[in-house]
């Protein structure tokens, strides 16, 4: 049992910028690079290995022959239950939602989607949609989308780095340019497009609407939870603490390490380590900003060391 070292899958969505290649110096032929799956077991994206004697094998592959590595909390799913991406909106994204567990099972065979965005840098004045500004009903919904008065309803907010949006199944929401942030969710890629600025694929033709299906799962009311992490800063000696959010499908921390950091991975749940500023080591494994590592449930104590920021994420 060792610490895994994950390669990321990027994609090149239309609306994706060069901050990954320029900023955390990840290396591909895409000329966009809009989104690094940085651990995921997803069919349409799956990390491989770097390191070690599963180095070439997918996460798939070596979570699938080794289970106990989910730990308690994980094997309790029926799917691998996580994907945390990096997201770099140099344009503004679709307005879209995701259903939940149900309706995505029945109508889509996979499950929903709850995840959470935390803003690692924006632009000054970017914003992102983020629910409704009033509630409204389905109905209304369905006839500011037909009669494209429909961004008078929803809810604008300006972003700062450090902000923590959690993003229930079924609320409406678009990441607006300029922001780049870490998404923690489900492990699903069902998603509903509602509005899309008029913007044209790569085939020259307008990309594909969702409008019925996203009426079906959109709450229309405002979001009634603060942008703010949900813990306090607590600060010691060698390093700095804060719970980002935590719910039955997560929980999400940013560590800031100024010496060693000490965490366990025990029987309750593997551990995600994604780096994202700094240099340093992690029980000997040399890591630097972008590097995402899978450590597996029972492992134990591991030590972090260096000038590191990381988010990390338990089930």
């Amino acid at each position: 049992m060792y610490i895994l070292k994950l390669n990321p899958v990027f994609k090149d969505y239309l609306w994706g910028g060069t901050k990954l290649r320029d900023e955390y110096g990840f290396e591909s032929d895409l000329e966009k690079l809009a989104e690094g799956w940085m651990l995921s077991c997803h069919k349409d994206g799956e990390n491989t290995i770097e390191n070690g004697e599963f180095a070439g094998k997918t996460l798939t592959e070596v979570v699938k022959t080794n289970p106990d590595f989910l730990g308690e909390n994980g094997k309790k799913f029926e799917y691998f239950p996580i994907l945390i991406k990096l997201i770099d909106a140099k344009n503004d994204l679709s307005v879209q939602v995701h259903p939940d567990n149900e309706y995505a099972m029945r109508v889509e065979k996979e499950y929903g989607k709850t995840e959470c965005w935390y803003i690692l840098d924006c632009d000054e004045g970017a914003e992102l949609i983020y629910g409704f500004n009033r509630e409204i009903t389905s109905e209304e919904f369905k006839e500011k989308i037909a009669d494209n008065t429909f961004l008078e309803a929803v809810n604008k907010v300006k972003v700062k780095k450090g902000d923590l949006f959690f993003i229930e199944a079924g609320t409406l929401h678009a990441i607006g340019n300029g922001i780049l942030l870490a998404e923690i969710q489900q492990n699903s890629n069902t998603t509903y497009r509602v509005y899309d600025y008029g913007r044209l694929g790569a085939d020259g033709k307008p990309r594909e609407l969702h409008v019925e299906k996203a009426i079906d799962v959109t709450n229309c009311v405002p979001p009634t939870r603060s942008t703010e992490p949900e813990g306090k800063l607590v600060e010691y000696d060698n390093y700095s603490t804060q719970l980002l959010t935590e719910c039955d499908l997560f929980s999400v921390k940013k560590v800031s390490i100024k010496d060693f950091f000490d965490g366990v991975a025990d029987e309750k749940s593997f551990v995600s380590v994604l780096v994202t500023d700094g240099v340093g080591t992690i029980d000997g494994i040399d890591i630097k900003k972008g590097d995402s590592l899978f450590i597996p449930a029972n492992y134990g104590t591991f030590t972090i060391k260096g000038n590191i920021e990381a988010i990390i994420t338990r089930v």
